[in-house]
């Protein structure tokens, strides 16, 4: 049963640990200690939901249709192109201390719904919980299939909270202009490259 759960923690983290737009969005709630924890335990909690559907019965169901797994590619790539955008505009941006300050006025309602968009809108995070997590996951026996679970939902609580606490920790280092606007650049090139590598799966997945 160690063996098992340790499999699906191992997985599970080797998927979370990349940048992407959850741990971006959870990392910037930090450097700011605006709600952090909160929106480390959102996280958390919707992919706890995402990876026991995919896991019990939610893999099959996406693997099953062609139409709706391409569906989730591209809408993937667009999402991520998108996001990638709006993280190369702030960091050029000559207003990055405004914009910031705005930030951080907004309520726990807006942090919320932006968190839900971030995670649910964000196509990626079905391929992730969906096909490789549910597949392997929907192999094994029902007997052991709940510690496989239980192992990546382990590894997703984990890093979210060390995430969240990690850039508070690192907040007087990471919130000056220079680190911010460094910060939005690699997020940028990362969300592009992983809406290439889509794109490339997406294609190639047609021939």
């Amino acid at each position: 049963m160690l063996a098992i759960y340790l499999q699906g923690f191992a997985l599970s983290a080797a998927m979370i640990l990349p940048l992407g737009p959850q741990n971006v969005f959870v990392m910037n709630q930090g450097i700011r200690r605006h709600y952090h924890l909160m929106t480390a335990s959102l996280c958390a909690l919707s992919d706890i939901i995402l990876i026991c559907a995919g896991i019990f019965g939610g893999s099959a169901l996406l693997s099953s249709s062609p139409m709706l797994l391409a569906l989730v590619t591209w809408g993937g790539v667009a999402f991520l192109l998108w996001y990638g955008w709006g993280a190369f505009r702030t960091a050029f941006s000559q207003h990055l201390e405004l914009t910031a300050a705005q930030e951080m006025k907004q309520n726990r309602w807006r942090i919320v719904v932006t968190m839900l968009a971030v995670t649910w809108l964000n196509p990626h995070v079905y391929l992730d919980t969906f096909v490789v997590l549910g597949s392997l996951g929907g192999q094994l026996t029902p007997d052991i299939r709940s510690w496989f679970a239980l192992g990546a939902v382990s590894a997703s609580v984990v890093w979210f909270f060390a995430l969240a606490l990690l850039a508070s920790w690192l907040a007087p280092w990471l919130k000056t202009l220079t680190a911010q606007r460094i910060i939005n650049v690699l997020v940028g090139l990362v969300m592009w490259v992983i809406a290439l590598q889509l794109a490339w799966h997406g294609l190639t997945a047609n021939w």
